[in-house]
């Protein structure tokens, strides 16, 4: 008879009921329902009407209920994606987790100097080859905002040469549908033509409504365009708790959800069975400094929340870490542990913003370094243990016997390694030993790591004549955009 016992033991942690996911998502049908949200765009005005939504005045929509849910049953429950060779590299489903870096940042700590300054373009190359080193590390963002490109040009830069300096996956924005084309476009001759590109995609394009309850006129272009071409979008609001939504956190998860549904909705009203990641970020404004607390619990406790409620929804979901600390120290050290941590735990499938610093303001090359660590180690607690008959060592322990010792039976050779985690950085020499070998603190030794990184990884290059191309494209590009005004 099956007693029931489990022999693989792994954390386990759910912040919402069933229940309270209903009820939220309740909530949300309502709103969206009753007060809707204004959609900036005509064409996915007139596309959301003709499914059956009212449109109040020019651009307010009432989405309702079933349309809704209609659109949370048609989107994907797994997202394949691949790297810039065609191998598969992240399976977005289930609970299964991906970390990599975040985008836009437009203050960098200089390695060698140790002084903030603007990013650069040539700091969007250094963090992709850092994160193409990081084994723990599965996507690659452009980390800076470089200052020394044209502002129409940015992000097409940005995708060049991340996609120059790393096999990964790469999570990338862009400001308007113009250059998202041509960034797309660039991915192509890549991947070897536009078929091939949707069938095997090795990038995510990252866009948002804007709060509160908002679709602008270039973030609807954007989601219709990459649902159209089966490009994977993850399109997921970035709210403030206490400024663009309310500041108690159910209310706030409940607009935000509002928000994130709604885009669902227009992106499968586009293309039925498009790849869409979703779910919502919620940062509370520090009512003292007036700053965005990346760090803080709450945006913990609304990451849980929205994790829950999407793998009830079966839609991939997006995730955040990050920290407000300027520099690489204890703080950034300790926000980003309980952001890892916590979104593992939540199962979230794309995470990203490793190494982000100053409330998503600031990069750190080094911070990669340690995110890479953090995360290692995370897994090691979410893998758990098991409890079969080899691994509780009855027979081991009679063996050995009162007195004995475990270093030479082979039990021990056989599951160390696996069984205890090893660092690569974080210290385990005796006082002695650390002072002889110049007593470093943990930033110095990361900083020293990428140092060392950046002097002696090279990524696997693009094939010559792909790399030209897409050159020449960039180039063309900024040509041609040079004096397009993007309409907000």
């Amino acid at each position: 008879m099956n007693s029931g016992f489990r022999s693989q033991c792994v954390p386990g942690y759910r912040l919402l009921s069933e229940e309270q996911v209903q009820e939220i998502h309740r909530a949300s049908l309502e709103l969206l329902e009753t007060v809707g949200v204004r959609v900036s765009h005509e064409g996915g005005v007139q596309l959301l009407r003709a499914a059956g939504c009212r449109v109040k005045g020019n651009d307010i929509v009432q989405i309702p209920n079933w349309l809704v849910e209609e659109a949370i049953r048609s989107a994907p429950s797994r997202i394949t994606i691949y790297n810039r060779k065609g191998e598969e590299a992240m399976r977005l489903q289930g609970r299964t987790i991906h970390f990599g870096l975040g985008t836009d940042l437009i203050n960098t700590v200089d390695l060698r100097t140790g002084q903030i300054r603007r990013s650069l373009l040539q700091d969007v190359v250094n963090a992709a080859r850092v994160a193409d080193y990081c084994p723990e590390i599965d996507f690659i963002a452009s980390f800076g905002l470089p200052a020394d490109v044209p502002t129409n040009a940015m992000y097409i830069e940005c995708a060049r040469v991340m996609m120059e300096n790393s096999t990964k996956p790469i999570f990338f924005t862009a400001a308007a549908r113009e250059d998202l084309e041509v960034i797309l476009n660039m991915a192509a001759v890549v991947a070897g033509g536009e078929e091939a590109l949707r069938q095997r995609p090795f990038l995510i394009h990252y866009s948002e409504p804007t709060a509160p309850l908002t679709h602008s006129h270039n973030a609807v272009r954007k989601l219709l365009l990459c649902a159209e071409k089966g490009i994977p979008i993850c399109y997921t609001p970035g709210d403030i708790l206490g400024a663009t939504i309310p500041v108690t956190l159910a209310g706030g998860i409940v607009q935000a959800n509002a928000e994130a549904l709604s885009g669902i909705v227009l992106h499968q009203l586009k293309s039925k069975g498009a790849p869409i990641i979703s779910g919502f970020g919620a940062i509370p404004l520090d009512m003292k400094t007036g700053i965005f607390a990346y760090g803080a619990p709450e945006v913990r406790l609304t990451n849980s929340a929205f994790a829950d409620i999407y793998h009830t929804y079966g839609i991939p979901i997006w995730s955040t870490v990050g920290s407000d600390a300027h520099g690489l120290d204890a703080q950034a050290a300790m926000e980003h542990a309980f952001g890892i941590l916590m979104s593992a735990l939540d199962g979230a499938n794309l995470i990203h913003d490793v190494g982000y610093l100053g409330q998503g303001l600031l990069g750190h090359p080094a911070a990669i370094v340690m995110g890479d660590e953090i995360i290692s180690y995370v897994k090691r607690i979410i893998r758990g243990f098991d409890m079969g008959d080899e691994e509780m060592a009855l027979d081991v322990i009679r063996k050995v016997g009162p007195g004995g010792n475990f270093l030479s039976v082979r039990h021990t050779k056989t599951h160390f390694q696996r069984e205890l985690w090893r660092p690569r950085l974080l210290n385990r020499d005796s006082l002695r030993t650390w002072m002889d070998k110049g007593g470093k603190t943990y930033e110095e030794l990361a900083t020293q790591k990428a140092l060392e990184i950046l002097e002696t990884h090279r990524p696997e290059p693009l094939p010559e004549d792909v790399r030209q191309k897409i050159g020449e494209m960039a180039r063309a590009a900024a040509e041609a955009l040079a004096d397009v005004q993007f309409v907000a």
